[in-house]
């Protein structure tokens, strides 16, 4: 049975946005789910420019846990900027 999930503090409301190129519906894009706790480790380190340890301090998780959930959000970002897919996010990963 795996240990329960940590609780991961984040601010800010964004649930329900999306981000998608213009003039392609949505129902013809494929849709990539950017969880909360994704963006927020992005805001942390590249907009406020944290260490990845300040970011888990912040979240209240460890330096390991941000590293990854970073590397996912990066590869999420890249894959709906450069195969023009719409990003949702969202508010669980669960």
């Amino acid at each position: 049975m795996p240990r329960p999930k940590k609780i991961r503090f984040c601010e800010g409301i964004i649930c329900g946005k999306a981000f998608k190129p213009t003039r392609v519906p949505m129902s013809e894009l494929k849709q990539v789910d950017l969880h909360y706790d994704e963006v927020e480790v992005l805001r942390l380190c590249d907009l406020e420019g944290l260490t990845q340890e300040q970011a888990g301090q912040q979240m209240g998780v460890s330096r390991g846990t941000v590293q990854r959930i970073l590397t996912t959000a990066r590869k999420k970002m890249a894959s709906a900027i450069v195969n023009g897919e719409a990003l949702i996010l969202t508010e669980s990963n669960q």
